[in-house]
């Protein structure tokens, strides 16, 4: 399969990611493993996702959400090297999860909840060419997460003002995968394991004085500063499964696809001051499964494109204010260009249709989103040597 072919289809599957069910934004592939001879990569991906609403009215007020998210852009780089004609070496750099939500200032359910994560991620992978047919890879992954949260409105009545801060840390994790091929007929199905990385993050707490009922009476006699503090906080990034897959269907033609399992239960924020008051934490989502499919086309020796689509299911209706949608469909558009026999330019266009959320507090619906969009844009630039 000619270079420029591979490029649209590793573009389609991989540039301009953003996850709906949860909080990732980048899909960790290995794919860049598998491209013919030594290549450098460098990636931006732009994401700029619409997310308002209403209050949950009655018993609030009627009142509209202007746009909850936020713009973000996801730089990366990526280097594959081959060792020997069996062994190869493969170094990504990229930010796979992430959260960026704001309510405004004057809605009084949410208004000025904010929510802010980021992460950097840095993977080593060597990969064994077993035979024709056959390939192992596994590696390890390097990965640094922050974040900050603040809760305010009437949805979060006694510790509406709450704040936490959750300093850098770093954390390991590997990852695992195997690979089928028949080269004849550019079939290939890889499936990858990426492990759950925990982060001890050291941590600041404070928020509203709370009514404590010192006498026993069911009267509270006197407010107390529970929810300020400082400690550590154990906080897990998700394990996840990908089945990818790709095969010839006719003359410079591919049909690709994958399958793709995040554990995203396993993601939880619990403040030692906040879960004492409340009995629960910031943060439970739920596990998340997405289907990608599409066809890459190589029009001549330079130009190529691919149209893809992806669908994660929606889970609960009821949702994490700091994750307001749940589900989404995706259509991605993506081009690559043979610039030189070293240089391809590749871009993908994206375009999501966020399923439907009701953002909650005490497992009670605070407001409705609804009928929310999010584009995607990425670009890369690949140099084989």
């Amino acid at each position: 399969m000619q270079t420029s072919l591979k490029g649209a289809v590793v573009v389609a599957l991989s540039t301009g990611a953003v996850q709906a069910g949860g909080i990732e934004r980048t899909p960790q592939s290995p794919l860049l493993l598998y491209e013919t001879g030594n290549v450098l990569e460098v990636s931006l991906a732009y994401a700029s996702p619409q997310l308002t609403g209403k209050n949950q009215s009655p018993p609030f007020p009627a009142q509209d959400f202007d746009n909850a998210g936020r713009d973000f852009y996801l730089p990366s780089f990526a280097l594959k090297y081959d060792l020997t004609e069996t062994w190869a070496l493969g170094v990504i750099y990229e930010r796979p999860f992430g959260a960026d939500v704001a309510y405004g200032d004057e809605n009084v359910v949410l208004g000025g909840t904010t929510a802010q994560a980021s992460t950097h991620a840095l993977t080593a992978l060597l990969k064994y060419q077993i035979n024709d047919n056959f390939s192992a890879f596994g590696g390890l992954r390097l990965q640094q997460a922050s974040g900050r949260i603040h809760l305010e409105g009437l949805a979060y009545g006694a510790v509406s003002g709450y704040t936490v801060d959750l300093d850098k840390a770093t954390g390991t994790g590997y990852v695992a995968g195997v690979a089928y091929e028949i080269p004849d007929i550019a079939l290939r199905v890889v499936l990858t394991y990426s492990s759950a990385i925990t982060h001890d993050m050291e941590t600041r707490e404070s928020g509203p004085a709370i009514p404590v009922d010192v006498t026993g009476d069911g009267v509270p006699d006197v407010s107390l500063p529970l929810l300020d503090g400082s400690g550590s906080t154990e906080v897990k990034t998700p394990t996840s499964w990908t089945l990818d897959f790709q095969t010839g269907i006719m003359a410079d033609t591919l049909l690709f696809g994958s399958v793709r399992y995040l554990k995203h239960r396993e993601f939880r924020v619990d403040p030692d001051s906040f879960v004492l008051v409340t009995g629960d934490g910031l943060i439970d989502l739920d596990d998340t499964t997405a289907y990608t499919l599409g066809i890459g086309r190589r029009f001549n020796d330079r130009i190529s494109g691919a149209i893809s689509a992806t669908f994660e299911a929606p889970t609960d209706i009821l949702v994490s204010p700091l994750a307001p949608t749940s589900g989404y469909t995706q259509l991605r558009l993506a081009g690559a260009y043979k610039a030189s026999e070293r240089v391809t330019l590749s871009g993908a266009v994206s375009h999501f249709w966020l399923g439907d959320g009701k953002p909650q507090t005490a497992q009670t619906a605070r407001a409705n989103f609804s009928d929310n969009r999010a584009w995607g844009i990425g670009l890369k630039l690949s140099y084989h040597f």
